[in-house]
């Protein structure tokens, strides 16, 4: 693997790792360990969310790794229970007390919350004054569609720096991605490999895909690694999950090739345009409101 971790530059001129360790899932016992692996290997960027409930393992692997954190981009996210201004303060607290970190480097809103959209504004405008103050670094939005970002916009002085979204191969969210090229707002995806993803009630395996499949086996590289380095080279940041030592350390190993337009056309031709997961829009307080422990 060389040494060339490729960044993207923030809108408000923050450099971010372009690809980190996700922890969605990963349980607190599996986190921590998952966390060191990944620092010790090579990653700069964790990302987390209050609502996987890993943040305090998150900060005892930052703690425990052979890496200044001042060298580690740090990112989480809060959950809808704490949208508001003022709950949306409380939930940076919270947030940062288990990190265990004076400062945030990437703070976002997990999820739009359209049946209460007033209080994502609310929420929203907290993270301004959170970046007005210096206790983040930079700010923005997760699931957030086309139309919710206009709104957003129209409502807030802060362009968003990112907005994490569902992609991969399999669902590659065109239109999502030139709203937020439009706004100078860095794609970062989630589930960037799909993992078990159904189509048309069948299960669609991107490990067996013969497009992925002979892409790496031209490279010398897997399935996974092909679909890594295609984020990389559209410009998006990814953040693959894994708790495994050796998937950790093989999905930082992608800088070493690139692939060709024509390559990364055929890996966009996947694409079913069906998500395969919840409807970030379907979630309510009612139906979604867990509440935050401190």
């Amino acid at each position: 693997m060389t040494s060339t971790y490729p960044h993207v530059t923030l809108n408000n001129g923050v450099d971010m790792p372009a690809l980190g360790l996700g922890v969605y899932q990963s349980k607190p016992e599996e986190t921590t360990d998952a966390v060191v692996t990944a620092l010790n290997a090579g990653y700069r960027h964790i990302d987390t969310a209050a609502a996987y409930f890993n943040e305090a393992e998150v900060g005892e692997g930052l703690r425990r790794a052979d890496v200044d954190r001042a060298d580690v981009f740090v990112e989480t996210k809060l959950w809808i229970s704490d949208y508001g201004y003022d709950e949306a303060l409380h939930g940076f607290e919270k947030s940062i007390r288990k990190l265990g970190v004076d400062t945030i480097d990437l703070l976002l809103l997990h999820q739009p919350l359209p049946s209460q959209f007033d209080k994502t504004i609310a929420a929203y405008k907290a993270l301004e004054t959170l970046l007005a103050d210096g206790r983040v670094r930079s700010i923005g939005v997760s699931n957030q569609s086309p139309e919710e970002l206009d709104r957003l916009l129209a409502e807030t002085s802060i362009v968003p720096a990112v907005n994490q979204i569902q992609l991969h191969p399999y669902y590659t969210q065109p239109e999502w991605r030139a709203v937020n090229d439009k706004h100078g707002i860095i794609t970062q995806c989630w589930s960037p490999i799909a993992g078990a993803y159904t189509y048309n009630g069948n299960e669609k395996n991107p490990f067996t895909e013969p497009t992925l499949v002979e892409l790496g086996q031209k490279y010398g590289k897997t399935p996974a690694q092909v679909m890594l380095r295609w984020h990389l080279d559209h410009g998006f940041s990814a953040i693959p999950k894994s708790v495994k030592p050796e998937r950790i350390r093989e999905n930082l190993d992608v800088f070493d090739f690139t692939l060709t337009a024509d390559e990364v056309a055929s890996i966009d031709a996947l694409n079913t345009g069906v998500s395969g997961s919840i409807d970030p829009d379907s979630l309510t307080l009612e139906s979604h409101g867990m509440p935050i422990p401190e």
